[in-house]
């Protein structure tokens, strides 16, 4: 089986979801706070990738590297779809972690909203949650050049992506706005942040781009 066959399919005209709808977003940006406030905003079930993967033993293996558990996303995959079936009838779903799109079927997803946040203040925050080195490092790239952004594009395409900038902002604001924006009072909207231009207008793209 290709690993595209093996992603989770959610049948909405059998099991009656409502909307399936993902957050991601680099380390610290907020992801879990945002979805479980949102869940319980819109009586969903909330699914924690991370949290799932590391309580049932959901991986691959270690980076030793980064110190990090790899997650097997196949076996996520099929976890997910599992736990939907069983509790998710005729309710949302919020699935929340950067490698959502790999768990979920692009053709079930109603939306994925990419949170950002301003590399001065993500570093803050990931320096207070021990973030050191290359870990560091590579997440901050990451948030700057957009990755997880351009990663949730091409996996669903262009039209079921919304940014959110959460920099500055409490966890309240940010699930009014997403509300917001399923139940189309407000635009969804891509391409507004640009964490690389500013800094580098700014002269201070080095402080935040090290050699790792």
């Amino acid at each position: 089986m290709s690993r595209l066959n093996r992603k989770v399919i959610f049948d909405n005209r059998v099991h009656k979801f409502k909307r399936i709808i993902l957050v991601m977003g680099t380390p610290c940006v907020g992801k879990t706070s945002v979805s479980s406030q949102l869940a319980t905003e819109l009586n969903a079930l909330h699914i924690d990738l991370g949290e799932l993967a590391t309580r049932e033993k959901l991986s691959s293996g270690v980076d030793k590297t980064r110190g990090t558990l790899i997650a097997d996303r196949a076996k996520l995959s099929r976890r997910v779809r599992e736990i939907a079936t069983c509790q998710g009838i005729n309710r949302d779903i919020v699935v929340d972690g950067h490698y959502a799109t790999d768990v979920v079927s692009a053709r079930d997803v109603t939306r994925v909203f990419v949170l950002r946040r301003h590399p001065e203040e993500l570093k803050q925050l990931m320096e207070t949650c021990g973030f050191r080195g290359r870990k560091l490092w590579e997440n901050l790239a990451s948030e700057i050049l957009d990755v997880c952004l351009h990663d949730a594009i091409k996996a669903v395409g262009l039209g079921k992506v919304c940014e959110i900038d959460v920099t500055g902002r409490k966890i309240d604001e940010v699930v009014n706005e997403i509300i917001a924006i399923l139940n189309e009072k407000k635009s969804c909207t891509v391409g507004m942040i640009d964490w690389l231009g500013k800094l580098e207008r700014e002269n201070r793209l080095d402080e935040f781009l090290k050699e790792i």
